[in-house]
């Protein structure tokens, strides 16, 4: 007789369902800058490293500061999207299941000026998840540039610590 899935294979689908669902809300969030709905996926705590490689890099401490950051970062743009590429999820490190991680590749497509001018920036998230009361929030978040267009500035790819 076959035999199902066992309950922790079934948790690992029900946890990497939920994150692939937290990571397409952020992306659709930030899209329709509908900030408070951005604010409910990160715990209260969260921290956002930002390196944009050639500027000084930004550490934001809550989703407060977070959305403040991003929705000022991008009030220019008549035109914004944000489009995860790729991501990898890793549940339950240390044997936690409550806790995870992500690697992101993004891209933001955008315009700005009159005629619009479209450009685009390239980047990697590195980010901790935690499940609290159920729920899988954003407890983490690195952020490494990686290329912008048309400016042809291009980041080589390094693994952050």
């Amino acid at each position: 007789m076959a035999m199902g899935p066992s309950t922790d294979e079934l948790q690992a689908l029900v946890d990497r369902a939920a994150i692939d669902a937290l990571q397409r809300a952020y992306a659709d969030g930030v899209t329709r800058r509908d900030w408070p709905q951005v604010r409910s996926l990160f715990l209260p705590d969260a921290k956002v490293h930002l390196d944009l490689v050639d500027r000084a890099g930004r550490e934001l401490v809550g989703p407060d500061a977070l959305t403040s950051f991003v929705a000022t970062a991008i009030e220019r743009f008549s035109f914004f999207e944000f489009v995860i590429l790729n991501a990898t999820i890793d549940l339950w490190p240390g044997g936690d299941p409550t806790k995870a991680t992500a690697r992101i590749f993004m891209c933001e497509l955008r315009a700005e000026g009159d005629p619009p001018v479209r450009n685009e920036a390239f980047g990697r998230y590195q980010d901790e998840y935690r499940k609290v009361d159920g729920t899988w929030r954003i407890a983490r978040r690195r952020y490494r540039s990686m290329a912008r267009f048309p400016d042809g500035v291009v980041h080589p790819l390094v693994e952050d610590a």
